[in-house]
């Protein structure tokens, strides 16, 4: 066909939307993955450290060539302070306090909190440190996401105690991680990519603690380091950047920032069938409130 036929023309944007759909569903899908494929392997005895290495390590290796490039071009150009920065708040600190929160509550806990204190951690510091406005109804979407992450707390502390908190604590943590990562890729206008090579890159630091947990790893067996390679490393790691950022290209960023929001119900749902943990009665209510509260804070 011509494309530069008016049928062409009239067909683009709308094959342009489906892609953007598929991608930015593929990215919340590798998100997803990766949060169920962390959770088998602590419920196995992999430890969370071994798990954050394989989030950063084969991306890192894969990824060295092009930070190394022109003498680190990349790495010069935006300098070694910021880039070190964005490897606190997205490399290993981040995976760490994910991973570390699974051994201690369910899969369910993580999987709504961490994107939502992202969400919430956004949308705060992009008003301090961007400048950007925050109209009403994001201020009660907000809201409405603290009361779906009380109600996820709650259950926390009344079946599992103070274990429970610090649990969802760490995903807090890892969520504002997050969140601070995001706004500074915004501040400082780094491409995704990139940021995603860099961070890779500079995590390559915490290889040598792989020596004290290298028996844990030989223990996991060749097949479960395999898998956790491919979920952390690959689909979690540079492919959902990528098909994330496809999908802003595609959709445009305020219809794009909704997939984040599949992320838990993606997770849940995974979960059942790979891990066998079935979503409490409380852990679906919160996960509902919090879509909503999402939902509030990306409309216009």
């Amino acid at each position: 066909m011509d494309l530069s036929s008016p049928q062409a023309r009239q067909s683009s944007p709308k094959h342009a939307t489906a892609w953007g759909v598929i991608c930015g569903a593929g990215a919340a899908l590798c998100w997803a993955l990766g949060f169920v494929a962390a959770r088998h392997g602590v419920l196995i005895g992999l430890s969370p450290l071994i798990l954050s290495l394989h989030r950063f390590i084969w991306p890192g290796l894969a990824l060295l060539p092009t930070v190394t490039a022109n003498d680190f071009r990349d790495l010069r150009r935006l300098g070694w302070r910021r880039a070190i920065a964005l490897a606190l708040f997205g490399g290993l600190p981040l995976a760490l306090f994910s991973y570390l929160g699974y051994v201690l509550v369910p899969l369910g806990h993580g999987a709504v909190i961490q994107p939502s204190c992202a969400s919430l951690g956004g949308l705060i510091l992009a008003r301090l440190l961007l400048k950007e406005p925050l109209p009403a109804r994001r201020i009660f979407g907000a809201g409405v996401i603290l009361v779906g992450l009380c109600v996820i707390g709650a259950e926390a502390l009344r079946t599992m105690g103070a274990q429970g908190i610090f649990g969802d604590l760490l995903f807090v943590a890892a969520g504002s991680c997050f969140a601070v990562f995001g706004v500074l890729l915004r501040l400082w206008l780094v491409p995704p990519m990139r940021a995603a090579a860099i961070t890779s890159v500079l995590s390559l630091a915490g290889l040598p603690m792989l020596f004290w947990t290298f028996g844990n790893m030989v223990a996991a067996g060749f097949l479960e380091n395999l898998m956790q390679a491919v979920v952390q490393g690959a689909l979690a790691g540079a492919g959902a950047i990528y098909l994330f950022t496809r999908s802003v290209v595609l959709l445009g960023a305020s219809r794009a920032v909704l997939f984040p929001s599949l992320v838990p119900p993606f997770t849940l749902l995974l979960g059942a069938f790979a891990v066998g943990e079935i979503p409490s009665i409380s852990q679906l209510a919160g996960l509902v409130i919090v879509l909503v509260g999402f939902r509030l804070t990306q409309k216009a």
